[in-house]
């Protein structure tokens, strides 16, 4: 069973960088407020009490950017509206801009660019809808005093709108694709996982059924290698040999699961320890040098353990194939009578190549971590301090489940 692979958690900033939008906002508050009361002051000459309070309701809110520009934007449209009205009572010049002064325009504009790199597209067609809809009212009403100039805030605010939502979708679409590359990246390793603890079943199918296929035969042939075996003894055999033969079956049907579609079965037997100074020569053959040592008594190895063994060798020469080509290799293989050893180490790459994964996301480590659990040993892959690489497996000799693996 395959332990469950954890959603994504979304990005957020850390560290200092999630302080900068605040900032960003005390900023710009700070330095249009003065800026605006100065604006209202001195152009269009009211007084210093109704300018501050344009100026603080008008540019004031912009300290609420950073979480709540919607907000900021309910308090800082009605109150440039009032600020229209409030400029009507005073005589034009002849370099007033009416009805949205240079200083609250340009607030304003900050205000829609944070309103856009944070709402809907819904919502801002709906603010820029608003905004539009004011400026005509105003412009409708005096026209005289607006001269087109209305129409510098429906357009600038349509301009800063757009570049807003294109910035704010690409970061949407920049974000989800790095939590799809997440999820296809952990598929991934589950179904390499997966693909390979299926052809390990694939394999050790053949271990079994070897087996039981000796018992079969030994069950059906005892009554006639033991004549002097009770009716109660043959009967006994005989229901040992049935129950063997139907195990097969249901491993034969098993084993048509385990397959892909289109799958052939390896019709080879399955190689084992004896096999590996021929897996070294073949490597060697393709280029890397690599030398055996295997020792003269292992003692007696479980198939299992056997065939384990030789698939890890088989897997470490392939990766050092792959990740360090030409770099020399030696393969050595022990036993303590308990334990038997697999090492595989590789020295440094000639060239300079990528590095070999070691978070389990090839078929060559995935593959022997899968082997090495089903046997219950260890495992400990890695890379060297000289640039190397080491593979060294402990493969119990002894029957031991995945459980007593230390």
């Amino acid at each position: 069973m395959t332990e469950p692979i954890p959603a994504p958690a979304p990005a957020h900033p850390t560290g200092w960088t999630r302080f900068l939008p605040q900032a960003a906002a005390v900023a710009l508050t700070v330095l249009f407020l003065p800026v605006t009361l100065a604006n209202l002051r001195d152009q269009y000459g009211l007084d210093i009490g109704v300018a501050l309070a344009l100026a603080v309701t008008q540019c004031g809110p912009l300290l609420m950017l950073a979480r709540s520009p919607l907000w900021a934007w309910w308090i800082v449209f009605p109150a440039d509206i009032a600020g229209a009205l409030v400029l009507l009572g005073k005589p034009a010049r002849e370099y007033d801009v009416w009805p949205w002064p240079p200083a609250p325009l340009i607030a304003c504009l900050f205000l829609l660019l944070a309103l856009a790199l944070r709402r809907s597209r819904r919502v801002l067609v709906a603010v820029w809808l608003a905004t539009a809809a004011a400026s005509l009212i105003l412009h409708l009403v005096r026209a005289d005093r607006s001269n087109g100039s209305a129409l510098l805030l429906p357009l600038f605010a349509a301009v800063v709108l757009v570049i807003g939502a294109a910035v704010r979708e690409r970061r949407v679409a920049q974000r989800r694709l790095a939590e799809q590359e997440t999820v296809s990246e952990a598929e991934r390793a589950r179904r390499t996982l997966l693909e390979e603890r299926a052809r390990i079943a694939r394999e050790l199918h053949d271990v079994v059924a070897h087996h039981m296929s000796v018992i079969t035969v030994q069950a059906d042939s005892a009554p006639y290698r033991l004549p002097e075996l009770s009716d109660e003894a043959r009967e006994e055999f005989g229901t040992i040999a049935a129950s063997a033969r139907e195990s097969l079956t249901e491993m034969r049907r098993l084993l048509v699961v385990l397959r892909g579609d289109g799958a052939e079965g390896e019709r080879a037997p399955q190689p084992g320890i004896d096999r590996l100074q021929q897996l070294v020569e073949t490597t060697v053959r393709a280029g890397l040098p690599a030398e055996l040592s295997l020792a003269a008594h292992l003692g007696d190895v479980p198939p299992a353990v056997d065939l384990s063994a030789y698939r890890i060798v088989q897997e470490a020469l392939a990766n050092v194939v792959r990740h360090a080509p030409g770099a020399p290799t030696r393969v050595s293989v022990t036993s303590d009578g308990g334990q038997l050893t697999v090492l595989v180490v590789n020295s440094p790459p000639e060239q300079p190549v990528s590095p070999l994964e070691s978070a389990g996301t090839g078929h060559g480590l995935v593959g022997m971590r899968e082997r090495v659990r089903l046997t219950g040993g260890s495992l400990d892959a890695g890379p060297l301090p000289d640039g190397g690489f080491r593979v060294a497996a402990r493969l119990p000799l002894s029957p031991a489940g995945p459980d007593d693996a230390p």
